[in-house]
C-alpha cells in the first residue's frame, strides 16, 4: 500500500459495504424490487458463480422498468447495468466520488483483483467525508442550470421591480425582472 496517494485520509475499504446484497439474474423486478425495500438499500448486485455480472439501481427499475410498463416477472438480468465501473479497495474516497460524478452512478462496486470485496455508495463517502458534497453538487448545479430557461440564468445590473432598488444581479423571474432578495419573496 505504500506510494498509494490519499487525498483524503480515507481509502474506499475504510468505508464501503463489506457485505452488499447480492442477486442471481434470474431474480425478478418484483423480487428486487421487495429485496431492496427489506434491506434499505438503492442498488443490488447480480451475481452468478461467484462473478459480479451487474448491478441494479433504483433508477434502473424506475427507467427501465416502470416506466416502459415492463412485467414485474421480467428477469433483472434483462434491465440490470452490464458494463460496470468499479473501484480498487486500496484508493482514496476522493478518486471513488469523482468517479461517481463523472459518470452519474451513486453505487460503485468494489473490486479486488476482479474479486468482489463490497460496495461503496455516496451516501458511504458523505457520512465520512461531508465536505466532499462538494464535488456532487457541482455537478447537480451544472444538470439544474441547464434545465433552467435562459431568461432566468442571466444576470445583469438593473432596478428590481418589487423594491426598486438597483441591483447587480437582476434576473427575470415569472415574467418580472428581480434581484436576489425579492426572489425568495415572489
Amino acid at each position: 500500500m505504500e506510494g498509494i496517494r490519499v487525498k483524503t485520509g480515507f481509502r474506499v475499504h475504510d468505508c464501503m459495504t463489506t457485505k452488499p446484497v447480492v442477486v442471481k439474474p434470474s431474480t425478478t423486478i418484483q423480487e428486487i424490487a421487495a429485496v431492496m425495500d427489506k434491506n434499505h438499500v438503492g442498488s443490488i448486485l447480480v451475481e452468478e458463480n461467484g462473478e459480479v455480472l451487474g448491478i441494479v439501481s433504483e433508477q434502473d427499475i424506475v427507467r427501465k422498468a416502470v416506466s416502459k410498463k415492463m412485467d414485474p416477472a421480467t428477469k433483472v438480468s434483462e434491465i440490470m447495468e452490464k458494463k460496470l465501473i468499479t473501484i480498487d479497495p486500496s484508493k482514496d474516497i476522493y478518486e471513488a466520488i469523482t468517479i461517481m460524478r463523472d459518470y452519474n452512478i451513486r453505487h460503485l462496486p468494489v473490486m479486488d483483483n476482479e474479486v468482489l470485496t463490497g460496495l461503496i455508495t455516496s451516501k458511504d463517502i458523505l457520512k465520512i467525508e461531508p465536505q466532499l458534497f462538494d464535488v456532487i453538487a457541482e455537478k447537480i448545479e451544472l444538470k439544474e442550470q441547464n434545465r433552467k430557461p435562459i431568461s432566468e440564468r442571466v444576470a445583469s445590473e438593473g432596478i428590481c421591480e418589487i423594491c426598486g432598488k438597483l441591483s447587480q444581479n437582476i434576473k427575470e423571474h415569472e415574467g418580472s425582472k428581480v434581484c436576489d432578495k425579492c426572489r425568495g419573496f415572489v
